[in-house]
C-alpha cells in the first residue's frame, strides 16, 4: 500500500524543498542510475521530521483486475525487467539489489521472487538471488520459491549439492504441498535420481490427500528406474494396475528401460507382450530401448527380430535402428544379411550414416572382399557425400594390409597426414601388423616409434603386432626386449602377447623359457585361452614332455578354462612330427584316465595319421579292433591299446 501525505502536513514542514522531477520507466540520467517504473515516488531531500513510508510489496504482474477479464492477459510488472537486469552475477549484485529496493522503497513479494527464479538460466545467480531475497524484512519464501529454484538447480547441473541444501530447508519449513508443486518436484528429483527426496515428496502427497495423476506416477517410476531401483518401480507399476490411474505407453516404456538397465532384457520383452495383450501398442521408443539392450548383449537375432516387427507394424524405423541391426550383423560376420538391410534402408528413404558405412567396409575388408569394401567407400564419398573419418580410413587400411596390398595402405597413411586426418592407434596397428607379416619389420619399427613421437598411445595391439613381426623374422631377443618394455611403459600384456612369445620360444627350442613365461602369465592373473594352451601343449609334446602338457591341462580346469580339442591338437601335432609312438601313448593315457571315450580318440588318431601322410597306419587302425576292442586272457578281458599299432 502506498502512503499519501496530507497537503496541510506538507505545508507545515520547513524548509520545504520541491520534489524531484517526475521520471518515467524509460527515462534515465547520469544523476539517476536506475530508471523508475511508470508510477513515481516523490523524494524529499530532508525528511528528518517525517518517517519514511513503508516499502511497497511488488508483485510480478500489474494488477489490472478491473479491466482484464482473463488472467492470461496480465502484463508483467515494470519492476520485473529492472530486477532481472540487476541479476548479472557480479560480486556487487546483492548490494545493487539492496540499493535499488531502498531507493524506490519496494520489497519483492514471494510470488515475484518465484517468477524471477523461473526466468533465470544461471543456477549460481539464482541461488544468490534466493538467498538475498530471504533476508528482506518481513519476508518468508513460499513453496513456489523453493520449487522454482530446485527445478532450475537440477536441470542446469549434474552437481546436486546446492539443490539438496535448498531441499533440506524446504523439509524443515514443513510447508503444505500442492498438486502442481508435488508433480514438479517429483519430475525434477526423479530425473536427477534423488530417490530419498523423491519418496519424501511422495509420502507428503499421500499424507495430505493429494491424489497422484498419471504424470506423477510416470515421473516417480522414472526416478526409481534412473536409480536402478527396479523392484520398487515394479511395486509402483502393480499399484497403478490395481488403482484408478492405469499405466500408459510411457509407463510401460519406463519400466522396460529399467529392466534393460539392470540386464533383465527377457523380462522387458515379456512386458511388451503384456502391453499388446492390454490393447496398448508399443511405439518406436519401446522398440529402440529393447533393440539397444539386445545389441549391448550381442543378441543380434533378437535385435533383427524386433526390427522386422517394427516394419510389419508399419512403424517408421529410425536411422539408429538400422545402424544397430547392420552393425550387429557385421559384428557376427553376416555381411550379406547386413548389406540386405542396408539396401532396404535406402529403399525406405533413410540415408546411412558414417557408422553404418564403416561397419560394412570393415566387415568386407576382414572377410577378404576388398573390392566390395572399396565400392562402398567410393559410394559413401561420391553418392552420399559423407566424409570418411579416421575410423573409416583405418578400416580401409586394415583391409588392404590383410590382402597384402601394403603400398596402397601406406598411400592412405600419407593421404591422411597431408589432409589433417587424425591417425589413431588402430590405424597404426593395422600398418605395423601388415608390414610385420610382409617381413618389412624395420618399417614397422619406424612406424611404432613415430606413434610415440606424435603422442599416439602405443596400446597392446600395437605392441603385439610388432612383437609378432619380430618373432616371424626370427628376432626373438628383440621381441623379448619389447615385451619387457611393455611392462615398463605400463601397457597391459594380454594373453595374446604371451601366446606369441611362448609359441616362438618353443619354435627356437627355448623350452624352459617358454614354460617360465607361462608361469609368469598365470602368476599375473592373465587367464590362458585355447590358443595359448595350444601353443604350450604342442611345444611340450614336440619336446617330449607330453606328461607335463597333460598336467598343465588338468590345472586349467579349476581356473574355469575348458580346452575342448586339446588332446586332438596334441595327437595331431605328434603324428605330424612323425612321433606316432608318443601319440599312441597319449591316446592310451586319455582313455585309461576316462577323459574321453575310446571311439572318439580312435577317430582322432585315424584323422591325425591320415593328415600326417601316414595312410598305411590309418587304414590299419581303421580295420582293426585297436583302441576299441578287447582281448580275453582266460577270465580277464583287456582293451586293445593304441600302443599295439606301432608294436606289431
Amino acid at each position: 500500500m502506498r502512503i499519501r501525505i496530507p497537503f496541510l502536513l506538507l505545508k507545515s514542514v520547513s524548509p520545504i524543498h520541491p520534489p524531484c522531477p517526475l521520471r518515467y520507466h524509460n527515462a534515465a540520467s547520469p544523476s539517476h542510475p536506475f530508471p523508475t517504473p511508470c508510477s513515481f515516488i516523490p523524494r524529499f531531500l530532508s525528511t528528518t521530521s517525517l518517517p519514511l513510508p513503508a516499502p511497497e510489496l511488488v508483485e510480478p504482474f500489474c494488477d489490472l483486475s478491473d479491466v482484464v477479464s482473463s488472467p492470461q492477459n496480465l502484463q508483467p510488472s515494470p519492476w520485473l525487467t529492472q530486477i532481472l537486469n540487476l541479476l548479472d552475477g557480479s560480486p556487487s549484485m546483492e548490494s545493487n539489489l539492496d540499493s535499488f529496493c531502498r531507493r524506490f522503497l519496494i520489497t519483492l513479494s514471494p510470488s515475484f521472487v518465484a517468477h524471477v527464479l523461473r526466468s533465470l538460466n544461471n543456477p549460481d545467480t539464482a541461488y544468490r538471488f534466493f538467498t538475498w531475497a530471504s533476508k528482506q524484512n518481513n519476508y518468508s519464501h513460499t513453496l513456489d520459491c523453493y520449487v522454482s529454484l530446485i527445478n532450475l538447480l537440477l536441470s542446469s547441473s549434474t552437481d546436486t549439492t546446492t539443490a539438496l541444501k535448498v531441499f533440506s530447508k524446504l523439509r524443515k519449513k514443513q510447508l503444505p504441498l500442492t498438486n502442481l508443486a508435488a508433480n514438479s518436484l517429483i519430475k525434477s528429483l526423479g530425473g536427477a535420481g534423488l530417490v530419498e527426496e523423491l519418496l519424501w515428496v511422495w509420502r507428503g502427497m499421500k499424507e495430505q490427500g493429494i491424489e497422484p495423476g498419471l504424470y506423477t506416477y510416470n515421473s516417480l517410476l522414472n526416478g526409481l528406474v534412473s536409480s536402478s531401483l527396479v523392484e520398487s518401480a515394479e511395486r509402483v507399476f502393480e499399484a497403478m494396475k490395481e488403482g484408478r490411474t492405469k499405466p500408459d505407453v510411457v509407463t510401460y516404456n519406463t519400466l522396460i528401460k529399467g529392466y534393460c538397465k539392470v540386464g533383465k532384457t527377457r523380462k522387458a520383452l515379456e512386458i511388451v507382450r503384456e502391453m499388446e495383450a492390454g490393447s496398448l501398442e508399443p511405439d518406436v521408443v519401446t522398440y529402440m530401448t529393447l533393440m539397444q539392450a539386445c545389441y549391448a548383449e550381442t543378441d543380434v537375432d533378437c535385435c533383427l527380430s524386433l526390427y522386422h516387427e517394427m516394419e510389419d507394424k508399419g512403424l517408421e524405423v529410425p536411422p539408429h535402428a538400422y545402424s544397430l541391426v547392420i552393425c550387429g550383423l557385421c559384428r557376427q560376420g553376416k555381411i550379406a544379411e547386413g548389406y540386405a538391410v542396408f539396401e532396404n534402408m535406402f529403399r525406405k528413404g533413410c540415408k546411412a550414416n558414417k557408422a553404418v558405412y564403416t561397419a560394412l567396409i570393415d566387415s568386407y575388408g576382414k572377410s577378404g572382399n576388398l573390392d566390395g569394401a572399396m565400392r562402398l567407400f567410393e559410394r559413401m564419398k561420391k553418392i552420399d557425400g559423407i566424409e570418411p573419418d579416421e575410423v573409416t580410413y583405418g578400416a580401409i587400411v586394415n583391409g588392404l594390409c590383410k590382402s597384402g596390398r601394403i603400398e596402397e595402405a601406406l598411400g592412405y597413411l600419407e593421404f591422411c597426414k597431408e589432409n589433417g586426418v587424425v591417425i589413431n592407434a588402430v590405424f597404426y596397428s593395422s600398418l605395423i601388423d601388415g608390414l610385420g607379416k610382409a617381413g618389412r619389420v624395420e618399417e614397422a619399427e619406424r612406424l611404432f616409434d613415430e606413434m610415440g613421437e606424435k603422442g599416439c598411445p602405443q596400446d597392446s595391439y600395437c605392441y603385439n603386432a610388432l612383437i609378432d613381426g619380430l618373432c616371424k623374422c626370427g628376432r626373438i631377443d628383440d621381441a623379448l626386449v619389447l615385451f619387457k618394455r611393455m611392462e615398463h611403459e605400463g601397457c597391459e600384456q594380454t594373453v595374446y602377447t604371451y601366446t606369441i612369445v611362448i609359441s616362438e620360444l618353443f619354435k627356437v627350442h627355448r623350452n624352459e623359457e617358454a614354460m617360465n613365461m607361462w608361469e609368469v602369465m598365470i602368476d599375473k592373473g592373465v587367464t590362458p585361452n585355447v590358443a595359448c594352451f595350444r601353443a604350450l601343449s604342442i611345444g611340450l609334446c614336440l619336446s617330449g614332455k607330453v606328461a607335463r602338457a597333460c598336467k598343465v591341462l588338468d590345472e586349467l580346469a579349476p581356473m574355469g578354462v575348458v580346452v575342448e580339442n586339446a588332446y586332438e591338437d596334441m595327437i595331431s601335432a605328434l603324428c605330424k612330427a612323425g612321433r606316432v609312438k608318443e601319440a599312441c601313448k597319449l591316446a592310451d593315457g586319455i582313455v585309461d584316465r576316462g577323459r574321453e571315450i575310446p571311439g572318439k580318440v580312435r577317430t582322432v588318431m585315424i584323422n591325425a595319421l591320415r593328415k600326417a601322410g601316414n595312410a598305411d597306419l590309418a587304414i590299419k587302425l581303421m580295420h582293426s579292433k585297436i583302441g576299441i576292442g578287447y582281448d580275453r586272457m582266460r577270465s580277464v578281458k583287456r582293451r586293445v591299446k593304441f600302443q599295439t599299432l606301432v608294436d606289431s
